[in-house]
């Protein structure tokens, strides 16, 4: 089943969450068993704690479910326009975004981005500042999204980008933009004064 990219939460059923604060459906069934004892979890009221969590019944381990980091950039020409790549995969295939994905352990959030933007586009790219950091709770992300400088490489498609063009600000094609995080990052960089163009 293909979800809408914004709709992650979207069940055929319905949202199924555990309770206030409980997991989405389609990361339920990761989380289902304690890592240290094995023991089936519950979604229970936890002494200590502010909200229910998940809890091993046997050990009393809790496995908190934290939002994942994706680093991203808007990867900016000499003449202003912005870099972005129509996705080749899913969420949101064929719907543009700006590069990125999720950070590893043994990286900075600077570097886990410019790794990103290098596989995704063949792009180097040095981050230069912040745009914005933007929340998707269906998704279970949290976006830090960096404007920067292009340093080197060649632009190159692949597997997840399907195509890259670089855009002037009147030519953003806003209504086939892949996610609201995208939409949120772009409108914050004019906002904040992109570069190459009034605003």
């Amino acid at each position: 089943m293909r979800l809408p990219p914004d709709r992650l939460d979207a069940h055929p059923t319905g949202t199924v969450r555990r309770g206030r604060g409980g997991v989405p459906w389609w990361l339920d069934a990761s989380v289902r068993h304690c890592s240290r004892c094995g023991d089936l979890l519950d979604f229970a009221p936890v002494e200590g704690e502010e909200r229910p969590r998940l809890v091993c019944p046997s050990c009393r381990f809790i496995a908190y479910v934290n939002p994942r980091l994706v680093v991203t950039t808007l990867p900016i020409t000499d003449d202003g326009r912005v870099i972005l790549l129509r996705r080749g995969i899913e969420p949101g295939y064929g719907a543009w975004a700006q590069p990125g994905g999720f950070l590893e352990i043994d990286e900075t959030a600077e570097e886990g981005a410019a790794r990103e933007t290098l596989e995704e586009t063949g792009l180097a790219v040095e981050p230069t500042r912040i745009v914005g950091l933007y929340s998707r709770p269906p998704a279970a992300i949290v976006v830090i999204c960096y404007e920067a400088r292009i340093i080197g490489g060649k632009i190159r498609t692949g597997v997840e980008a399907i195509e890259i063009e670089p855009f002037a600000v009147e030519r953003i094609p806003w209504p086939d933009i892949a996610f609201q995080t995208t939409t949120q990052a772009l409108r914050d960089w004019i906002r904040t004064g992109h570069s190459g163009a009034a605003t």
